[in-house]
Order: C-alpha cells, then structure tokens, then sequence
C-alpha cells in the first residue's frame, strides 16, 4: 500500500511520542483526584505529594508532543504525499504498465516502481509544506535540489538513484539485466527546467511524469515485464511474512 511504511513510522511515533506520555499524565491527575476526594472525606490523605507528580507528568507530557508535532507534521505530510502520487499512477496500469508502492529495500523503501514497455522506473515522493505566500519552486543546480532557493536536507536525487540502483541489482540477481530510471518527484511544486540528463535524474511535477514515459522508446518486451513484475511480487510477499 502506497505510504505504508509512513503509516506505520507514524502510528509509533505518535503512540511513543504523544499518547503514552498523554496516558501518563493523565492516569497521574486521576490519582491526584483519588487523593484529593480522600482529603475532602477526612481520611487523612496526602494529596500534595500525588498532585505534585502529577505536574510533573504533566508538563513531561506537554514537552514530549510539543517537540513532537513537527515529527508528526512531516510523516503525515508524507503519507499524504506518497498516496496522492500513488492514486495518479494508476492509470498507467491501462498503458500495461505494473506499478507497484513501498517495495521494501533494506532499511529503507522504495515510494512507487514502475513497470512497462518503457522500462523501469523507481519514484521518489517529496513533499514540501508550501509557503503561505510567495511560489513554490524547485530548482537543480550542479546536481543539488533546492526548494525556494533554500538546500534540502537530503539530497532526493542521491536518493533516488540510490533506490534505482539497488532495483538494477535486485534484478540482476535474478538475471533480468536493464536499465532502472530514477525519478523524483515534488507534487504541487513547478520545476524550473535543467539538465536532467547530466543529473542522472529525473525531477518532476507528477502530471509530467506520463509525457516523460510516453517519449521513452520501448524498451522491455511483454514478458520480460512480466517476469520483473512477478520478481517484485515475490520479493514483496517475502517480506510481508516476516
């Protein structure tokens, strides 16, 4: 499922980082209520102490989701992200094309592969909170992204062709021997022209993915796009049972 890898990062960091604190904090104002309803019944409690771990607890839990609604913003953006490209890629399945979302690859995953006459592509997933005012454009300059002038973090097309090479191994161990084109692409985000072809990349805005494809020669016989394709299958059930 496109983003499910996301999903999952997401779903335990939201449960460690926020809910288990909340949790915490609020099992501990519960026992100071215990404590207070105790003192009011004239039972000779000691609400104070309970009342003071409980502010305690609170304002731990306050730090931990404070610190960590930035984390949560990002994964969900990119959930978001991964799912609206994957919904625009399924087309492609009606040019007999295969596309396949979150292929496991080591540590990490590969966003989307697609497969067809044209060849192999893998398909990096960027998603960028955008400005409130001003554009949103991506620029590639000596091989480096920038988004707004500004560098990111990580390098997509290091990336990129990170993924499409360990594809282009993955295969080759099952002797299908063909060339894997890296894609990056930003939705939302207008690429100002470059040389793609000294980058070794494509980046793109996702609706220009289909003419880039098109213009491909064919490349892979009916087949042999079918042999790679039950190859990523088999590799994706592997993993799944683990």
């Amino acid at each position: 499922v496109a983003g499910q890898s996301i999903t999952e990062e997401l779903d335990s960091f939201v449960y460690d980082q926020v809910m288990a604190p909340l949790f915490l904090a609020v099992f501990m104002v519960l026992f100071a209520c215990m404590e207070w309803f105790r003192y009011f019944q004239d039972r000779k409690p000691n609400p104070y102490l309970y009342s003071a771990a409980a502010l305690l607890t609170i304002l731990y839990a306050t730090i931990k989701i404070w610190r960590s609604r930035k984390q949560v913003h990002r994964l969900r953006l990119g959930r978001d992200g991964e799912r609206a490209v994957a919904q625009y890629l399924e087309w492609f399945r009606s040019a007999n094309y295969f596309v396949f979302h979150d292929i496991p690859n080591g540590d990490a995953n590969v966003d989307h592969v697609l497969v067809g006459p044209a060849g192999v592509f893998t398909i990096e997933t960027k998603t960028l909170s955008k400005p409130q005012r001003g554009p949103c454009k991506i620029s590639v300059v000596s091989s480096v992204v920038h988004a707004n002038g500004k560098t990111l973090d990580r390098d997509p097309i290091v990336q990129a062709k990170a993924q499409a090479g360990w594809l282009k191994s993955f295969l080759a161990e099952s002797h299908m021997v063909v060339h894997v084109q890296p894609v990056v692409v930003f939705p939302g985000w207008f690429i100002e022209p470059f040389d793609m072809k000294a980058a070794g990349a494509w980046v793109l805005e996702p609706k220009a993915l289909s003419k880039f494809v098109e213009n491909e020669p064919v490349r892979l016989p009916r087949e042999q796009v079918q042999a790679i394709s039950s190859a990523l299958r088999s590799h994706i059930r592997a993993h799944a049972k683990k």
